[in-house]
């Protein structure tokens, strides 16, 4: 495909997702923090940090500089949500009209309540793509079968995102609701990090899987309030995510939820690591709140996450409320 591809975020989905689409591009331009980094990708052709071991395509080149991006026809933002704003006001000075801007993250910003596509809005317009499925970026690195949601208020954004994207292993399904894919990206997480904890305390399974059952109810009165459509919490990006998320052991919300249920508190500065989960807990907790929505998932996870409450004692009483 004649055209220039740019992604923001060189960690484990950004550069995954440069390794995907390089194959149908001219020139993948991947965006890196460090200029260490940087120069042994360009250098050795390797993301040392994130796949040592995985050669990324010739045509994928690395720049710390953001004004390199001014030729992409399409950029995708692989970056925290924390990072979002930040992001988007240096891109203002540097983008053309008609650019692309595909956000990958889920998160909602705190305090304002602001998803990531009403972030892009406020610096750009209502044209972003969103992208969000049941996708590991170690699967889509190592090309393996994975299918992913997008969506976008404009049909032909997301038409041409997914020529970019789609390739034999890597499948993309459109779908219109901007507002439900969304939220079902940081929802996810909330599960994910509920049932964590349960498994962290040992729970039992009948219990867990209740509360996972609970969750995907909860997710649909949620988003079917905030605007969105309850069929899409039956696509790749709703109950498929969902379910990955809140049972595999790669799923880091997941993790997380085990280490507060076995009371156990990770340093997220000195590890690394972000748990989008972790940082949308108490802007989901306000919209529930604002829309009237008594989601006993939600407050079980507020309730250890930050009220640091005994997990022991916040499940029983989410067990006492649950039906």
């Amino acid at each position: 495909m004649a055209l220039n591809v740019g992604v923001i975020g060189a960690g484990a989905l950004g550069t995954a997702i440069a390794q995907t689409m390089s194959e149908n591009v001219d020139e993948l331009l991947l965006h890196v923090r460090k200029q260490e980094l940087c120069d042994d990708i360009n250098n050795t052709g390797y993301n040392t940090q994130y796949y040592p071991n995985n050669k990324l395509n010739e045509n994928i080149k690395a720049t710390t500089d953001i004004n390199d991006l001014k030729r992409c026809s399409i950029i995708f933002l692989a970056i925290p949500s924390s990072a979002f704003r930040t992001t988007l006001n240096d891109l203002k000075e540097v983008l053309e009209e008609g650019t692309i801007l595909v956000t990958t993250a889920k998160g909602i910003e705190y305090p304002s309540l602001k998803s990531m596509g009403d972030l892009i809005s406020e610096y750009f317009d209502e044209n972003y793509v969103a992208l969000s499925g049941p996708n590991f970026a170690s699967e889509i690195m190592l090309n393996q079968p994975t299918i992913t949601n997008i969506a976008s208020r404009k049909p032909e954004n997301s038409q041409k995102v997914k020529e970019v994207l789609t390739t034999k292993q890597f499948k993309v399904k459109i779908i219109d609701d901007i507002k439900g894919i969304e939220l079902c990206g940081v929802l996810k997480n909330i599960n994910a990090i509920a049932n964590g904890i349960c498994e962290g305390m040992n729970i039992n399974e009948n219990a867990r899987y209740s509360i996972l059952t609970r969750g995907f109810k909860d997710t649909i009165e949620i988003i079917e309030s905030f605007g969105g459509n309850s069929d899409t919490v039956h696509e790749y990006c709703g109950f498929g995510d969902l379910i990955m998320t809140s049972t595999s052991s790669e799923s880091r919300n997941h993790t997380l939820g085990i280490l507060y249920g076995q009371r156990l508190i990770i340093d997220e500065v000195a590890s690394g690591i972000v748990f989008e989960g972790k940082n949308s807990i108490r802007a989901v907790r306000d919209i529930c709140d604002n829309h009237d929505i008594e989601s006993e998932i939600v407050n079980f996870v507020y309730d250890v996450i930050i009220e640091r409450i005994a997990p022991i004692k916040a499940f029983n009483k989410l067990w006492e409320n649950i039906e």
